[in-house]
């Protein structure tokens, strides 16, 4: 009997999955290229550790000993040849019907190449020049691969995506990228190389889409434009010319030294120290400078300025320019000049007079390193930075604060002032800065602000108990940063939030910090579909070699919100997070905070705890006065955006009532602005103002919550190990608790809170069993379930509150007196 056509399982279409934010699989990725050096040694010079070897190559230089030491050597050459797999087909001609055809893909990269490099996480791969080629004899190259014994440093350009994503706005072309200053890596293989790629100077004829910045086609070089050299860090630009830097580079390689070849020194932008005061050229054409920010017009030849000018034969000696390369000159000792600070640009200095060079050849033309000058946008900026420096910043004792002002959304609602105050009073909605927090407000501010100006990372741990506006007043600081660095005022920074309530384990941290620091555009191109050990090794090589390992290399801020669920049993995470901003040149600032003041020294081991340092912030809970300005500043803001037609919706004495209630208990904002927000929705429909009465009608209703009245009617063991739990949560700052802790908790307990009406015998270990079965059964505690949790002895096991803390801590603070108060507040 033939199967019936419903039973028969037709084969389906695969769907064709998107490649889009997957890492770029390459045939260097894959390791299908065959390496090999091009023609003899150009240079062999003994081995220097600091700039010939790799971080994880170091560690066998450190094994050797001094003789063995003098024997290596280091031996530079001009280029390599890639060869790809050899490729055989069939091809058809006239004389043959049928023939083999043998394909070799052979590419050579030589020093001074601009190509694109694969960065392992985006589509769009960074582009970089080729600066320097060696190997070393410190391992046998017949144990290591030919990619492995190979070593090749680049100069990073950066595109707009590899800027911090908090800046100055800058309209940049299609396919525009920025030279970076001083920024080069020694890559970890050359198989990293994709392929070349063209930059030029201005705009070229023909600039391929963003779509073609991947693989694409081997044969179609891509084309970049390149006017203006950056400084990522501080987000300055200087007028720059790459064809001309490239001939000076390239000219003054074979006359420097071998650290000088190999650190890639001549490819570095010398910058002017003093922009106010630039030093004169002679015989120099005057031209003007091609500013992207200034509106002025491109030149003819579709140059932007003059980053490099040659000579005249007749130049003086004394006027001469530094030329590429020349270590005595004093340009170059200079040439750090962007880590100046500004205050020191303006400073007199006297004039000291130039060595003159007495040489035997003939005169001729060479090219010579000028300095680059900041473009106008720049110069204002630094300006304006030297007005608000540390040093300007401390005459002052508070920096500017925003106030509170009501959001747009408040002007869109009816002109109803009961429907506004709601809407004010809302715990969803955030002012701008909040009422009270003025001092912890200048601390963080301050704190974060000095180590973004002076490019270290650094750890900010900030304490309190919920609804004391600590995350508020970062996001405060946050919005005040960015202003600041939008307007050139500050460095720019990255900022990335991690709130370990929003994520679904503490490893998926990594992954929205790499996503953050890479560039990736999440809402664009999706999550990054790596895992959290693929972004762990990423951000491992990007913080922890003391520089970043690719072309952004500018300051990072991270928020750790409800860092108590980020802790893990082994504390890797936080270990990881802590640890990577005291590496120098990480340029990490972490912000953590949590509920816990004492979270690190209870929780946390001593290695974590070490590298979380000194700045610490605790956010004490409010009292009455302060709960009644946060209220005040709420409704006055509503009262604002209703102009003639404002008039108050609630006395005085209600809120004055409210704030008294809840600073009692916890001091918690959240829970004055629901007590005064649900007393104007009672009152609304009548028209009228919610006076004392309304609101004692409001607290009492939320007291008596099922909750509450739950709570009223368990028994003394109960609420003890009801009790007990809360304690070990605040002690331990996570809300799963071992049941062999909150069993001894309970019988410490015993000793603390017994009255002379509560039994004082100390309950068995099964007779706490039973009190927690009867918890169980009513959901206000869960125990951890499932095949694992079967194996685990019983102490071992999990149990967690299902029930709002606060609330429990409320009733049971009520229903036992002073006592109990006192025990569950401490």
């Amino acid at each position: 009997m033939p199967p019936r056509k419903s039973d028969v399982i037709e084969p389906k279409t695969p769907t064709r999955r998107s490649k889009r934010g997957q890492p770029l699989v390459t045939a260097a990725a894959l390791g299908l290229f065959d390496l090999s050096w091009c023609g003899s040694p150009a240079h062999v010079h003994p081995l220097n550790p600091e700039l010939d070897l790799r971080l994880e190559d170091r560690e066998e230089w450190e094994g050797l000993d001094d003789v063995e030491r003098q024997n290596k050597t280091t031996i530079f050459y001009d280029a390599f040849q890639r060869k790809k797999p050899t490729i055989t087909r069939k091809s058809y001609g006239k004389k043959k019907a049928s023939a083999k055809e043998t394909i070799e893909n052979v590419e050579t990269f030589r020093v001074g190449d601009t190509v694109l490099v694969s960065n392992g996480n985006s589509r769009y791969p960074s582009v970089a020049v080729i600066i320097a080629l060696w190997e070393t004899d410190l391992k046998e190259t017949g144990n290591e691969p030919p990619s492995k014994a190979m070593y090749v440093r680049v100069h990073w350009f950066l595109r707009p995506k590899e800027l911090p994503s908090v800046r100055a706005k800058r309209e940049a072309f299609e396919n525009e990228i920025y030279y970076s200053l001083s920024e080069n890596v020694i890559l970890d293989t050359p198989e990293a190389i994709i392929r070349h790629c063209v930059v030029h100077d201005g705009l070229p004829k023909r600039v391929d889409s963003d779509d073609n910045d991947g693989e694409g086609s081997s044969t179609t070089q891509q084309e970049f434009v390149c006017r203006f050299a950056v400084h990522s860090r501080r987000g300055l630009y200087y007028t720059f010319r790459w064809k001309n830097h490239h001939k000076a580079a390239m000219a003054a390689m074979s006359r420097g030294t071998r650290d000088q070849r190999a650190s890639g020194e001549f490819w570095r932008v010398l910058v002017d120290a003093f922009p106010s005061k630039p030093k004169p050229k002679p015989r120099e054409k005057k031209r003007e400078d091609v500013d992207i920010e200034s509106g002025a017009e491109e030149s003819s030849d579709g140059h932007s300025g003059d980053g490099y000018i040659e000579s005249s034969d007749d130049a003086d000696d004394d006027d001469e320019l530094p030329v590429a390369g020349a270590a005595e000159s004093e340009e170059e000792e200079e040439g750090e000049g962007e880590d100046l600070d500004e205050e020191e640009y303006d400073e007199p200095k006297t004039p000291s007079r130039k060595r003159k060079r007495v040489t035997a050849t003939t005169p001729r033309k060479r090219p010579t390193r000028a300095i680059a000058q900041p473009t106008p946008h720049s110069k204002a900026a630094l300006a304006r930075r030297a007005q608000s420096s540390p040093k300007k910043r401390q005459k002052f004792t508070r920096l500017p604060q925003a106030s509170y002002v009501a959001d747009n959304f408040i002007n869109t609602l009816p002109k109803d002032p009961w429907l506004r105050a709601m809407h004010a009073l809302h715990v969803g909605s955030r002012p701008d800065a909040l009422p009270c927090r003025d001092d912890e407000y200048q601390h963080v501010l301050r704190s974060v602000r000095d180590l973004l100006e002076e490019g270290s990372g650094g750890c900010i741990y900030i304490s309190g108990v919920p609804g004391t506006g600590k995350t508020a007043t970062v996001h405060a600081v946050v919005r005040e940063l960015k202003r600041l660095a939008e307007a050139s005022e500050t460095n720019p920074f990255t900022y990335v939030e991690i709130n370990g309530l929003r994520i679904p384990e503490p490893n998926a941290a990594y992954n929205v910090l790499w996503e953050g620091v890479s560039g990736h555009d999440v809402k664009k191109d999706g999550h990054l579909q790596i895992s959290a050990k693929e972004s762990l090794k990423a951000l491992t090589n990007y913080f922890g070699s003391g520089h970043a390992k690719g072309p952004g290399a500018h300051a990072c801020v991270v928020l750790m919100d409800e860092l108590d669920q980020l802790v893990t049993a082994r504390q890797d995470v936080v270990y990881n997070f802590f640890n990577w901003p005291t590496i120098a040149g990480s340029q990490l600032v972490v912000i953590a905070v949590a509920n816990t003041m004492d979270l690190p020294e209870r929780v946390m081991t001593g290695r974590v705890r070490s590298r979380l340092g000194m700045v610490r912030i605790n956010f004490k809970p409010y009292k009455v006065s302060q709960l009644i300005e946060i209220v005040d500043a709420r409704l006055e803001s509503a009262k604002k955006s209703l102009g003639n037609k404002a008039q108050d919706v609630i006395n005085t004495d209600g809120i004055k009532f409210a704030a008294m209630k809840v600073s009692a208990i916890s001091g918690d904002a959240r829970r004055v602005l629901d007590i005064c927000r649900r007393s104007v929705e009672i009152v609304r429909p009548d028209k009228k103002m919610a006076s004392l009465p309304t609101v004692k009608e409001v607290i009492s209703v939320m007291q008596n919550s099922p909750t509450a009245a739950y709570l009223r009617e368990c028994s003394f063991h109960e609420r003890l190990m009801l009790a007990a739990l809360v304690k070990c949560v605040k002690r331990e700052g996570v809300e799963e608790i071992k049941w062999g802790e909150v069993q001894h908790q309970h019988l410490i307990y015993m000793n603390v809170l017994t009255s002379e009406s509560d039994p004082t015998r100390k309950p068995t270990a099964r007779e706490l069993n039973i009190v927690l079965e009867s918890l169980i059964a009513s959901r206000a505690m869960l125990i951890e379930d499932g095949i694992g949790a079967s194996r685990k002895a019983e102490g071992e096991r999990k149990v967690v509150l299902n029930l709002e803390q606060s609330e429990v801590e409320r009733v049971l603070g009520e229903v036992g007196g002073s006592r109990w108060k006192n025990v569950l507040s401490g």
